[in-house]
């Protein structure tokens, strides 16, 4: 995506439509990082093409499991022993045994 920069009284600003604005999760009042276009490659910016919202980005799940992955097992959540199964968790029938 590309936005042109105006000067906005004193001020040069970068001009976004709605759409665009939606499309990159921003809001007014927000704070964001712009990268010139020389420094702009996708190798450098694995976020390229991303969603953002209030600033961070948006990850799908399988990005976040993918990345904890790629890390190591110290990243993994631990597993939760919650107790034996009570009410609507024990089911008695054909399948279950």
């Amino acid at each position: 995506m590309e936005a042109k920069v105006v000067r906005w009284g004193d001020d040069l600003v970068v001009r976004l439509t709605d759409s665009e604005a939606e499309e990159l999760g921003v809001r007014e009042g927000e704070t964001v990082e712009i990268v010139a276009k020389r420094e702009r490659d996708s190798e450098r910016r694995p976020w390229a093409g991303r969603r953002y919202a209030d600033g961070s980005p948006v990850c799908t799940l399988e990005e976040m499991v993918e990345e904890m992955r790629r890390l190591g097992p110290d990243f993994e959540p631990p597993t939760v022993e919650w107790g034996p199964d009570r009410g609507s968790e024990v089911i008695d029938d054909d399948y279950s045994r």
